[in-house]
């Protein structure tokens, strides 16, 4: 059933490469955009769930404690 509505669509045979060509761009820009990061930012980032300090004691928008 899917082939044969697939087959009567002009042009569906470019649809896989445009997708590849999309994915591969992505891929390599955030590849590019990961070696460009601050080593300090990544350090930071790598060491936030070993801190000590307790987050969950905040309050929320709204919330009041009483």
């Amino acid at each position: 059933m899917y082939k044969s509505v697939l087959e009567s669509i002009e042009g569906v045979d470019i649809y896989p490469a445009i997708s590849l060509v999309i994915f591969f761009v992505l891929f390599v820009v955030l590849l590019i955009k990961t070696f460009k990061l601050d080593e300090n930012f990544i350090k930071q980032m790598s060491e936030l769930p070993l801190e000590k300090e307790n987050h969950s004691d905040k309050n929320f928008i709204g919330e009041q404690n009483g």
